[in-house]
């Protein structure tokens, strides 16, 4: 991931409002577990491109990586507001709400997800939702 950072890093000072680049950077600083610097990556994306669900439900998981799962939440609902069919989104947020404490609206979001298609989501509603 650090020689992809690398890359990314190259493609900006090209293109410095490339929008897929910094989400690109920002995965991959997730994956090395540089949670802020993904967010600051992901912002930027948002900036260039408001409309880049995927950048919001990125941030979701990044911030849901520093334990902001209200800020993580945020970020699932805009992400579900400009893509509602993807079921990665309420997985995810479901998490978030389980780490809250909502242990209802966390088997409500992956039983959505589910619904969606997502057999690890019907694995949690068997697994924490009894």
């Amino acid at each position: 991931y650090k020689g992809a950072i690398s890359e990314f890093n190259k493609t900006i000072i090209l293109n410095p409002n490339y929008a897929d680049a910094y989400i690109n950077r920002g995965i991959s600083k997730k994956k090395t577990l540089d949670y802020t610097g993904a967010i600051t990556d992901y912002n930027k994306c948002i900036q260039l491109n408001p409309d880049d669900a995927n950048a919001y439900y990125n941030r979701g998981n990044a911030k849901c990586g520093l334990e902001d799962y209200r800020g993580g939440i945020t970020d699932y609902n805009k992400a579900i507001q400009l893509n509602p069919d993807d079921a990665y989104n309420y997985y995810f947020r479901g998490f978030a709400k389980y780490y809250l404490k909502d242990k209802n609206g966390a088997c409500l979001d992956w039983s959505k997800a589910g619904e969606l298609g997502s057999s690890d989501a019907i694995t949690n509603i068997q697994k924490f939702c009894q």
